[in-house]
């Protein structure tokens, strides 16, 4: 079958790698160039995350590209423990949770995907489509077109996609919260720890990859969007110890090497409308989730896709398939999203409740999230019977 996917960060590639599996030739349209692999902010994959990777056979560049992550630890402001549990995994999990930098991810999820035969063009953004009985045809703004039996909108929270599905669909908008992200060197922090402080003016995370290496992420509240361009280095670091007095953010940026991000925190209100009769939503496109699970639920969605169009015997019966598996899950985890969004806004109430909160949870912590790293991926040379969805 032939499949257009749009998008060529996390989404997209993994998609594409999980259709190729399956018998589709794919081409992913990217707008953007390649971006270097060394590049973006540093974010974590859960162990439902690594084993769907597993299942499309990247675990272990991922691993490779990445740190392990043992625990993870929430502070008061004053530096005060409120708890410490597992890092995005049951305490009894063999595996661990992985920290590595986004452009690392997106280059494997591409090389796999290439060497899979899919195609991937850069340079290339989608500002139409239009959908027959039997195909759909994609249109982009340099005039090229392209026609094919599926379209997979991986195109992140920003989605084209989405409007071209459901014209009356939500856009994303600003959420309250940026961020800026950095590198750090100091001694004396356990390695393998993320940390998250509950701070003045937002959250602090910072996670100490080994012996000397810290990555830090501002998390700052502020109602007013504000104009992050032409900020430096200086600037960001000025701005961050001004925000964050309190001891370990501050001694942690003291130390800071560089800046490597900076952004805005969006949200999207959910989206009803995942799938036409040949476009579908996969990733950010169809649900930003956030709170450290982004990319692992765009790895979920290519299994399930892909699964679904294995089994199914028709692309729309598939696409409805594949909407049915998925939404309970991204359901019940959007709410979760928008509680630790909540959680890191500014103020002293704000810090004496969130405190309050996790002093109380914490204990239950692995009950409640349990149900994400649970996930069992399916395998797709197992699935169905039949190569793909034929109609």
């Amino acid at each position: 079958m032939r499949t257009i996917v749009i998008g060529g960060g996390i989404a997209g590639p993994a998609i594409a790698l999980a259709l190729q599996q399956i018998g589709h030739d794919v081409t992913v349209y990217e707008a953007y160039d390649v971006p270097p692999e060394d590049v973006g902010a540093h974010f974590s994959l859960a162990v439902n995350g690594l084993r769907a990777l597993e299942k499309l056979g990247c675990l272990r560049d991922v691993q490779a590209a990445g740190y392990p992550i043992e625990r993870m630890r929430f502070y008061t402001a004053g530096g005060h423990l409120l708890g410490d549990v597992p890092r995005l995994r049951r305490e009894a999990d063999s595996m661990r949770s992985i920290s590595l930098q986004r452009g690392r991810l997106v280059a494997i999820l591409r090389r796999a995907a290439l060497d899979a035969g899919a195609r991937i063009v850069t340079g290339e953004r989608l500002v139409g489509g239009t959908e027959s009985a039997d195909s759909v045809v994609a249109e982009f703004a340099s005039g090229r077109r392209d026609t094919a039996e599926l379209l997979v909108g991986a195109d992140g929270v920003w989605s084209t996609v989405r409007g071209l599905i459901d014209s009356s669909a939500p856009r994303a908008e600003y959420a309250g919260l940026y961020g800026v992200a950095g590198i750090a060197t100091m001694t004396g922090l356990e390695p393998g720890v993320w940390n998250l402080a509950y701070a003045r003016n937002g959250a602090f995370v910072y996670t100490s990859i080994d012996e000397k290496t810290q990555w830090w992420t501002a998390q700052i509240g502020d109602p007013v969007k504000p104009d992050l361009r032409g900020v430096d280095d200086a600037q960001w670091l000025r701005r961050v110890t001004e925000l964050f007095p309190e001891a370990v953010p501050r001694a942690v940026v003291g130390a800071a090497t560089s800046i490597v991000a900076s952004g805005y925190l969006n949200v999207c209100d959910p989206v009803r409308t995942w799938h036409s009769g040949r476009m579908v939503l996969v990733g950010d496109a169809a649900h930003p989730v956030g709170v450290g699970h982004g990319a692992s639920m765009c790895v979920e969605d290519a299994l399930e896709l892909a699964a679904a169009l294995s089994s199914a015997p028709t692309v729309p019966a598939a696409l409805k398939a594949y909407d049915a598996t998925r939404r309970p899950r991204i359901d019940k985890l959007l709410k979760h999203g928008h509680n630790a969004r909540e959680s890191k806004r500014p103020g002293a109430v704000k810090r004496q409740v969130n405190a309050a909160k996790m002093r109380v949870l914490l204990p239950f912590f692995e009950r409640a999230q349990g149900y994400l790293y649970d996930y069992e991926p399916p395998s797709l040379s197992a699935v169905g019977g039949s190569r793909s969805a034929t109609r």
